[in-house]
């Protein structure tokens, strides 16, 4: 409660935290008990204005910053971070959102390398040089930063999906400002802790509700968005950017497909799936929600899943569990409607389906096998975004993949099979960003991490990653100057014959 109370009603910038001029507040609600255990400030423009312009002053001077010096203090923004106790933000995080406190733990472990790769890989290329057109011509191009990132994040990995695109953007020369979800705001605030070492005024944190994230998006003193969340808010945010001419990083989400191959090893592909379908109670934008098994392998496989599925125990973010409560109760309430929607529909409930016994106050929901899927339900057809796997039978492997692909989303998609040209083909005719074969949910500092269709525009991470926060510059330089011959007047012989 200390730690609630330490960054409550607050924001971060000029490298501290500082009481908000805001005179509207928000609750932040435990999903555990549903109810309200501290609040957050909700900015006002006015105070908007006041912390753009001091990120702009001090970008100003970062951007004329040496790489290498730039590459220095993101290394240590990592030592910090990798110094650092973070127990207490992962306990804050844990009562802010339900997250299992061994999984708050883990997300911040991964944070410290994505700054190190960045700040290397912005060190490693600043730009081409090209074979000249021209003889004595030196011609290239150069990266610059933008100017100023704002990052609108989630509340299912607050800290970790802000270092992808924090990392990338500082590393460029950009300054920044995040906007965390409101369900989030509290850790985040917490974690900025490890942005100190930065030239005061670079980096800033401001909460609130959504018109917080329209304000920073419409703003004339922003030059770059990186969004994570719903379809809805990420159009809303894309048509934002387009009409300032300004670059937008849209991660809107998915509802990712499983395929089970004939050659499936099942216990593997049981365990593989119960981790992919319910790790943080199915609130991943990569968790996998539709399942294509097999139809001679069917029956075993959902066995196998079963009994893993029915392992997992349910409590709060602090207590021996491995499923959480989900964000809030309306998040469960969507969930549950889902779910019975497609039970008249005619799916069958293998397990769960229910909210847990003695777990009714707060947003908890059990984790669901359904089977006899079809894709014209709405499950099938939704990101769920809860802890529900929908399995669908089929009598071959090309008949998952084009059921696969038959989705408005394209985020990711896994496969389990010990065939090899099974395994080619999902990689090559799997229509989304990402393709996990034999192991899901893994990223990787060094590829992009992105979508297609629905599930969004541009990616993060990777080279892809960070040239999302720079532009480039194309250089024409002689060091001789003459006069060329293609230049004006022009000779008669080159006018039109009948020219008089």
């Amino acid at each position: 409660m200390k730690a609630l109370q330490l960054c409550e009603r607050k924001i971060f910038y000029n490298n501290a935290l500082q009481a908000s001029a805001a005179r509207a507040f928000l609750p932040v609600v435990n999903p555990d008990t549903n109810e309200a255990i501290a609040s957050i400030a909700n900015c006002p423009g006015e105070e908007i204005e006041v912390v753009l312009n001091a990120v702009n002053a001090a970008q100003s001077q970062w951007s004329q910053m040496d790489v290498k010096t730039r590459s220095s203090y993101l290394h240590k923004i990592a030592d910090s971070i990798e110094r650092a106790d973070h127990r207490a933000v992962a306990e804050v995080m844990s009562l802010e959102m339900g997250k299992p406190y061994p999984e708050a733990l883990g997300e911040i472990a991964n944070v410290g390398p994505v700054f190190r790769y960045m700040a290397e890989m912005a060190r490693d290329e600043g730009g081409h040089i090209a074979g000249t057109t021209q003889a004595g011509s030196f011609q290239y191009s150069r990266y610059e930063p933008l100017g100023v990132s704002v990052h609108i994040m989630p509340f299912n990995f607050p800290i970790l999906l802000f270092a992808w695109t924090a990392a990338a953007s500082l590393a460029c020369g950009n300054g920044l400002v995040v906007k965390p979800a409101a369900a989030t705001s509290l850790s985040t605030l917490m974690f900025m802790e490890h942005f100190k070492c930065l030239p005061s005024g670079l980096t800033a944190c401001l909460t609130g509700d959504g018109s917080v994230g329209s304000y920073l998006v419409a703003s004339d003193k922003t030059h770059a968005v990186a969004f994570t969340g719903s379809v809805e808010v990420g159009r809303q945010v894309n048509m934002a950017c387009a009409q300032a001419m300004k670059p937008a990083i849209i991660e809107a989400g998915g509802n990712d497909a499983m395929i089970i191959g004939e050659s499936a090893p099942i216990e593997i592909a049981a365990r593989g799936a119960v981790t992919a379908a319910f790790h943080l109670s199915g609130q991943v934008c990569t968790s996998a929600e539709r399942f294509f098994v097999h139809e001679n392998i069917h029956d075993e496989f959902v066995a196998a899943f079963k009994q893993c599925a029915e392992e997992l125990r349910i409590g709060h973010g602090l207590s021996r569990a491995e499923l959480g409560p989900l964000v809030n109760v309306n998040s469960r309430d969507r969930v549950a409607e889902l779910v019975e929607d497609a039970v008249a529909q005619g799916a069958k409930v293998v397990c769960g389906g229910q909210i847990p016994a003695g777990l009714e106050r707060g947003a908890y929901y059990e984790p669901t096998i359904l089977t006899d899927a079809t894709t014209d339900m709405r499950i099938m057809n939704s990101e769920v975004f809860g802890p529900v796997a929908s399995i669908c039978r089929v009598g071959s492997f090309a008949e998952a993949v084009e059921l696969a692909n038959a989705s408005r989303f394209g985020l990711g998609a896994c496969v389990y099979t010990r065939d090899f040209e099974e395994a080619s083909l999902a990689a090559e005719t799997l229509q989304t960003g990402m393709v996990w074969i034999n192991n899901p949910m893994i990223d990787n500092d060094a590829l992009p991490f992105g979508g297609r269709k629905l599930s969004g525009l541009g990616r993060e991470l990777g080279r892809q990653g960070l040239n999302a926060f720079r532009q480039s510059k194309m250089v024409i330089s002689d060091a001789k100057p003459i006069i060329h011959d293609w230049w004006y007047p022009y000779g008669d012989a080159d006018f039109h014959p009948d020219a008089k």
